[in-house]
């Protein structure tokens, strides 16, 4: 699927220093996977963690906000949610106040099924946006959590363009991610058809800005200014519902909040402050 990390080193990199190789065992089972400086042991989502900590954050659908350190945006719980979908018009991340221009800073917007109440699985797709110094990047990816994200390949993406991201389980070890660029009409897709590490719930239904974790920890938290996600819907149990009612998450690290979320009838907005 993906060429060796021995020739896509001496392609994507040049003569840039090429981080440390994965082990034996993650090479042989993600030899595959196209690798950049930030994913070079793999870019990986995770479940909300309580802040301050490495437990897991399990919402209750609840009205009361509710704060974890890589989470922000909006979480329907209940049973039966097999397809989520939304669309976004890609940020221009900055560097945050006080931050350094010799470290790269991240964030990441999805869509997704379970994660929260559901332990056991992940669906999702979405992109990554990125800054260092002053050079920006964008990623397309897909990924069955507990497994790393994959990148996606045949997609362009560049800030101001209108994203259409939608996940579709059609049953709870198969199902589909899809990238859509509605600004160029690229679309990618990816099909999950069983084999995955573990079983979906269908109990959640999200959209969310992410700090995601790449060497198992969090990636340095980008300022993304606002992502809107509008025409937000998930299916549940066979019907279109949208996001009103949801539980809202904000991202709060070393004591401060980062994030502030909103929703309406059809949209989740997640603003960094």
């Amino acid at each position: 699927m993906r060429l060796s990390l021995n020739f896509l080193s001496a392609v994507i990199f040049g003569a840039l220093a090429v981080a440390a190789p994965l082990t034996a065992e993650r090479r042989g089972r993600y030899g595959t996977r196209r690798f950049q400086v930030a994913r070079s042991e793999g870019r990986l989502s995770h479940p909300p963690y309580i802040p301050g900590t490495d437990q897991i954050l399990h919402l209750n659908n609840t009205s009361k906000e509710e704060y974890s350190s890589n989470w922000a945006g909006a979480v329907l719980i209940g049973t039966g949610y097999t397809a989520v979908t939304a669309e976004f018009t890609v940020p221009s991340p900055s560097i945050p106040s006080g931050g350094s221009t010799n470290k790269q800073y991240c964030a990441s917007a999805w869509v997704g099924i379970d994660g929260d109440t559901c332990g056991s699985a992940i669906l999702q797709t979405g992109i990554d946006f990125c800054i260092q110094g002053g050079a920006v990047s964008y990623d397309a990816w897909y990924e069955w959590y507990p497994d790393y994200a994959y990148d996606f390949s045949g997609i362009s993406i560049s800030a101001g363009d209108v994203i259409k991201v939608t996940v579709d389980a059609s049953s709870k070890t198969t199902g589909t991610a899809t990238v859509e660029n509605t600004s160029t009409g690229q679309s990618v897709t990816h099909s999950f058809d069983g084999g995955v590490d573990g079983d979906l719930c269908e109990y959640n239904a999200e959209w969310i800005v992410e700090d995601f974790e790449s060497n198992n920890s969090l990636v340095p938290f980008a300022n993304f200014g606002t992502v809107v996600f509008s025409n937000a819907e998930a299916t549940d149990n066979g019907s279109s519902v949208g996001p009103s009612g949801a539980t809202l998450i904000d991202i709060s690290q070393s004591n401060s909040i980062l994030t502030s979320s909103s929703v309406s009838d059809n949209s989740v907005t997640v603003d960094y402050v």
